[in-house]
């Protein structure tokens, strides 16, 4: 279990701000554009206000939400042995000619040329400017491990930006990178990234964010293992699997799938007939014209292997991939069981090869040299098929699998039956036998990778290890969105009021409203209650505008501070003020002044 700390503690004196003195421009209108609550909240609230496509300020009450977030990050990576740095937004373009991320990235890339000429690019992340600092900063085994971390901000020109803060071209980031001589035992990557799983889920957990740490694909980023940190609501744009017995979670692309008995064996339904099929976009059309429910299609994707045969002898050219027309081919997993790195095959080297695109079925493995074919568990039944029939504008009735490709069936250097699908809610679970995997929505605030020697071997990050030997250093990675999380907690965290902020994130912990603010007793006991706050180190924020009560309470409630005091009349006469939670529907409880201190802290430390 995570360590749990007080929000406040009164070794720090917290700060009190008045309404007046700070730009706070909250606004009963949304954004045009706005899709989903946290862009809608966070510029209603004032927190956020929109530059151009993707291109936020963060106003006074946004700046403190990310301050915050930012502050406990470092506190958990000081505490797991990290160390922070900065290093430069703008990348000179040549760091990318040893790791093709360039590539990778493709669009998403932000280029630019400076005045001479030379060709740059805005940071998405930094693996190949730490790289190349340890190159001329380490130079032996005695020196690591070590783990660096920075607080920057990165760029990715988005297609479409969206969402707010949650997809945007500019966004603040917390990237680390670790640097190793060995993969286990003490000072080995796997030690650093349990240390940064743990570090992460503290982080999560003190921030009052609802997450699930899941499984996950690695992207554009590269690497091996890697695990995604997942904030739950129903408005995440990420899909989760999970097994509701052994708490297994991974995203769609990396989830496993339990086991599935198959069986080629199935006699024929009838003979193979060709059905004329032209100017049918899509498999759903091609299932309607045929007569054929999708999931009784079969869709067969090719790939092409990045290891060609003649480097490695008996390596497939191209493979073959075939799911139900209702699954989606995994890239990932076709690589796991295909043994080799694989692509989408380009279309233009396919049809030179022999493969009619958009008709291929899985007859072709034995008609193009060179080729393996992997079936999903669910595509390797008997029954009725239909499939392509490798001609342009023609698919096939009654395919059947021991019949038609019955003659390379049992060789595994041809034939391989397993998972090369994306899961999807029903499915077996891959931990639990007789459990199913149910799903849930997320929003991806954290990810770390195990690297490996992606890119220390493409730019020549090699040391002398104890045997004073050159060795490739190994490398990790881990990422948390800092400016995402902020969004990611409104999401997860508000009503149709507001928003509603965990303590430890919320800009102030205390929202201090007066009722009548022209009243000078009024005045007093805010001042007197707020430097008693603060000297407890509670930040608070004094509402004393001159506005009717109502508006400074709908207000109070769209910016979502966990706590409110309320100093009216009646109360005050009474040496008391209105305490209420934010959380809390209808009216607050009356406390004394002299014991608002201790209610505030009990609250706000939980």
């Amino acid at each position: 279990m995570p360590e749990t700390k007080p929000v406040v503690s009164s070794s720090r004196r917290g700060v009190a701000h008045r309404w007046n003195q700070t730009l706070i421009p909250t606004t009963r209108e949304a954004p045009n554009d706005a899709e989903v609550p946290s862009h809608v909240l966070l510029h209603r609230a004032g927190f956020i206000r929109q530059v151009g496509a993707g291109i936020y300020d963060y106003l006074p009450l946004g700046l403190r939400v990310i301050n915050r977030i930012a502050s406990i990050v470092r506190e958990e990576m000081d505490a797991a042995g990290a160390c922070e740095m900065l290093m430069p937004a703008l990348e000179p373009f040549e760091l990318f000619e040893g790791t093709r991320r360039d590539e990778a990235y493709g669009d998403n890339l932000f280029r630019l040329k400076d005045r001479k000429g030379r060709l740059n690019a805005l940071a998405p992340t930094h693996e190949e400017v730490i790289t190349q600092l340890m190159i001329g900063a380490v130079s032996s085994y005695s020196q690591l491990p070590l783990n660096i971390y920075q607080i920057q901000t990165k760029f990715r020109d988005e297609a479409r930006p969206r969402a707010g803060l949650l997809r945007c071209r500019e966004f603040l980031m917390k990237d680390a990178y670790s640097f190793h001589m060995s993969v286990e035992g003490p000072g080995g990557l796997n030690e650093t990234y349990d240390a940064m799983y743990r570090a992460y889920t503290n982080i999560f957990t003190r921030c009052g964010l609802d997450f699930t740490a899941v499984e996950a694909e690695s992207g554009p980023i590269g690497g091996s293992a890697s695990h995604e940190f997942m904030v739950n609501c129903a408005s995440g744009e990420d899909t989760i699997l999970k097994c509701p017995a052994t708490g297994y979670a991974a995203n769609v692309e990396k989830c496993e799938i339990g086991h599935r008995p198959h069986d080629l064996g199935g006699a024929p339904t009838g003979e193979l007939t060709e059905v004329h099929t032209p100017n049918l976009p899509g498999i759903d059309e091609v299932g309607k014209f045929m007569g054929v429910k999708v999931p009784r299609l079969l869709k067969t994707i090719v790939f092409k292997s990045l290891v060609g045969s003649s480097a490695l002898p008996g390596t497939p050219t191209w493979v073959l991939a075939v799911v139900r027309g209702d699954h989606e081919v995994n890239e990932g997993k076709v690589k796991t069981l295909a043994g080799v790195p694989v692509n989408m095959a380009p279309e233009a080297e396919a049809r030179a090869a022999g493969f009619a695109i958009g008709y291929v079925s899985p007859r072709a493995v034995n008609a193009v040299p060179g080729t393996i074919l992997l079936i999903d568990a669910d595509a390797a039944q008997g029954g009725f098929w239909a499939t392509g029939a490798d001609k342009p504008d023609q698919h096939v009735k009654h395919f059947n699998w021991k019949r038609d490709v019955g003659e390379v069936l049992g060789n595994p250097d041809k034939v391989r039956i397993g998972d090369v699908r994306n899961a999807v809610e029903g499915d077996p679970s891959p931990r639990a036998d007789g459990q199913k995997l149910v799903t849930g929505r997320g929003i991806e605030v954290g990810h770390i990778f195990k690297l490996g020697t992606k890119y220390s071997e493409a730019m020549g990050l090699s040391i002398l290890n104890s045997q004073q030997t050159k060795q490739v250093v190994i490398m990790g990675c881990y990422g948390i969105g800092v400016s995402r999380t902020m969004a990611a907690c409104v999401e997860m965290s508000h009503d149709d009021n507001g928003i509603i902020w965990p303590a430890a994130i919320a800009p102030y912990h205390v929202h201090l409203t007066l009722m009548k603010p022209e009243d000078d007793k009024q005045q007093r006991a805010a001042a007197t209650i707020a430097d008693q706050l603060t000297a407890a180190g509670i930040d608070v924020l004094i509402d004393d505008r001159p506005e009717r009560a109502g508006v400074k309470f709908k207000d109070a409630d769209l910016v979502g501070i966990p706590f409110r005091i309320t100093i009216g009349e009646k109360a005050l006469e009474q040496g008391a003020v209105e305490f209420k939670a934010r959380r809390d529907s209808g009216k607050g409880e009356v406390v004394a002044q002299t014991d608002i201190v201790r209610s505030c802290l009990a609250s706000i430390n939980g």
